[in-house]
């Protein structure tokens, strides 16, 4: 295999990690921002559930909290990046309908998508609790 900087490749690892850390801060810069505009989201139609309640807007910050501690920690890695996917996913297809509400814009969701797709194939990466021995 031709690499530019082939004594490097033993930090793949770390790279991954730096990766998944990043990813879960986003998650919990998200949930925090659910829970802020909790009361501000609470009461809107959307599509599936009808009008939006306060239990589920806590619920659905909740959710995402613990799927960004988890990426974070590197506990249940592939896992976390299955529910983180499903998370953005759904953010990303309301991105242009609720803008307002949603913290992030559509481009950096589809990065966040990318990445979590990234870290079910990858794993945890260098200090993870699920890093395989």
């Amino acid at each position: 295999m031709f690499s530019l900087f082939p004594d490097i490749l033993f930090l793949t690892p770390v790279a991954v990690a730096f990766l998944r850390i990043v990813t879960g801060l986003y998650f919990a810069y998200i949930a925090y921002r659910l829970y802020v505009t909790r009361n501000k989201i609470a009461g809107l139609k959307v599509p599936v559930v009808g009008h939006m309640r306060l239990w589920m807007v806590l619920f659905s910050s909740l959710a995402t909290l613990a799927t960004g501690v988890l990426l974070i920690v590197g506990a249940w890695t592939q896992g976390a990046a299955i529910v983180a996917l499903a998370i953005v996913l759904k953010h990303l297809a309301g991105a242009r309908r609720y803008a307002q509400i949603l913290p992030l814009s559509s481009g950096t969701y589809a990065l966040l998508a990318a990445l979590s797709f990234a870290l079910i194939f990858t794993g945890a990466g260098l200090f993870g609790i699920d890093w395989p021995l």
